[in-house]
């Protein structure tokens, strides 16, 4: 067995340039020997598990869409919003949200505390990440996003 206690565990900051996308994090996976993005596969664990934290007017990530990842949210404390395919809808403390693979999503701080939950994504060996509102798109575990031009199917091939 392997223990880490939440309480003792710093939180990191991670937030985006201009400061529109912010959350403070514990890693409950890394604390307890865990790798980020890397799975089974490649000797880590099966699930990502963290506990996240959103100040007022804050958003996590862009909204974005996995390929293979399930992510569950576990809200722990606060209210906001969760944004999907179909607008957004009202959370509070208590309720557990999941996205399955191909459902876009985000959360939103909308309230006046900190909205606290836990976060509990499987570790497909890759995936790739669709963001809809810039038509950008990343793949893991290399972390590289970029722009898709379509182009056809032999270009370059011959």
């Amino acid at each position: 067995m392997t223990r880490t206690h939440a309480e003792d565990l710093p939180w990191t900051q991670q937030t985006s340039p201009k400061g529109k996308y912010s959350l403070a994090r514990r890693s409950l996976s890394i604390a307890a020997g865990g790798q980020k993005d890397i799975g089974t596969w490649g000797g880590g664990h099966p699930f990502d598990v963290e506990i996240q934290r959103l100040a007022p007017g804050k958003i996590n990530f862009p909204f974005h869409a996995h390929a293979a990842q399930w992510e569950a949210y576990y809200i722990l404390s606060g209210s906001g919003q969760a944004r999907s395919p179909k607008g957004k809808e009202a959370v509070k403390a208590g309720d557990y949200l999941l996205f399955p693979p191909g459902e876009a999503h985000q959360l939103i701080n909308t309230g006046s505390e900190d909205l606290t939950f836990i976060v509990i994504a499987d570790q497909p060996q890759a995936d790739v990440i669709h963001y809809p509102d810039s038509g950008k798109w990343m793949v893991k575990p290399q972390k590289k996003s970029f722009e898709m031009q379509e182009v056809e199917y032999f270009k370059g091939e011959e």
